[in-house]
């Protein structure tokens, strides 16, 4: 197998990992988002318990995603942490507090104690929501890296309006896909009032959708590049438009699992418009686009270890699935609370 072959491979693999932590752990970020939003202290309880079973494995594909692009892709791996350094201590912060507030937030029953923590878990789940969709904005606009693929810029360059706007509609994403969550989870009064908030983070997302779309062909028209070199790949974002505009449709239908379906299949659909039009590119440099940037080829590892690296993640990810299946077979249907329940 060549190495080119293997570092596609790899792609995909570091791609998959991507697009199952966006959509698994995009629903707990979400469900944190909306934490204040619970009318009462049983409320924000549900919120919590319809996560506390599964929010923990979903967490598990973010490592698998930093270990992808260390193992395969080391020179990417370096520029990215080190170029969003600030950054990447502030999302560590948020899912070292997310973890703290689920665990912690029940401890005592002093109403100023959970309120604390409810505080810190939604601020945590904004947090980690915006500074991801603010590294994905900026890596779509480049960052300055010059011939010898090292940062040349400073923080207060990743502060733009378009990683901003990217940041927010990702906030919104998975506030949305919470939201659907949670009316899944739920019944009698609470789910009635859910409805309403879902439906109200649905259209919230929607318009923040079409807007950044209007801006990527503004600040980014590569993206789109290799869409009119293979035109069939204009299904692509055709089909996640649909599926987008069918989550507001199942959920006038009272068909919430449906809805979240269509919300899943939309997250994935977004992201493959991501891969399609950056790939090849994992860094872009803003600089020098066609020379400085880095790609698949040529930040990938040796043959050897990205053969080695292959093996391991067709024998460990298939047990992850696994895992994840049963966890979520066991806790499937509504949220019961009782005396062991956070």
């Amino acid at each position: 197998m060549s190495v080119f072959t293997l570092d596609i491979l790899w792609y995909l693999v570091l791609a998959t990992a991507v697009v199952f932590y966006a959509v698994l752990d995009g629903f707990d970020l979400g469900v944190g988002s909306l934490q204040l939003f619970a009318r009462d202290d049983k409320e924000r309880r549900i919120f919590l318990n319809s996560i506390g079973p599964v929010w923990d494995g979903n967490a598990v594909w973010l490592v698998i995603i930093g270990g992808a692009l260390f193992a395969g892709f080391p020179e990417a791996f370096a520029t990215v942490f080190s170029s969003f350094y600030v950054f990447s201590f502030l999302l560590l912060f948020g899912l070292i507090f997310r973890a703290v507030s689920i665990e912690f937030r029940s401890k005592h029953e002093s109403k100023r104690w959970r309120r604390n923590w409810d505080i810190a878990f939604c601020l945590a789940s904004i947090l980690i929501s915006f500074g991801t969709g603010l590294v994905l904005g900026n890596l779509i606009e480049g960052i300055p890296l010059d011939a010898n693929k090292d940062f040349t810029g400073s923080f207060v360059g990743f502060i733009r309006p378009y990683p901003i706007f990217f940041g927010l509609t990702t906030v919104a994403l998975f506030a949305m896909h919470g939201a659907i969550y949670l009316v899944m989870k739920t019944d009698g009064d609470l789910q009635d009032y859910l409805k309403t908030l879902a439906k109200k983070t649905i259209w919230t997302f929607i318009l923040c959708f079409f807007v950044l779309t209007l801006a990527t062909f503004y600040n980014a028209p590569y993206m789109t590049w290799r869409m009119w070199e293979f035109p069939v790949l204009f299904l692509i974002p055709f089909a996640a438009l649909l599926i987008i505009l069918n989550i507001p449709r199942q959920m006038h239908k009272n068909n919430s699992g449906w809805a979240f379906i269509s919300s899943c299949l939309g997250i994935l659909g977004l992201l493959s418009l991501f891969a399609i039009g950056s790939f090849p590119t994992l860094v872009r440099s803003s600089i020098n686009p066609a020379e400085y940037s880095l790609t698949v080829s040529n930040s990938a590892s040796s043959e050897l270890t990205l053969t080695i690296l292959l093996i391991i993640v067709l024998i460990g990810i298939p047990l992850v699935l696994a895992y994840g299946a049963y966890i979520y077979r066991i806790f499937r249907g509504k949220v019961i609370l009782d005396d062991h329940s956070y």
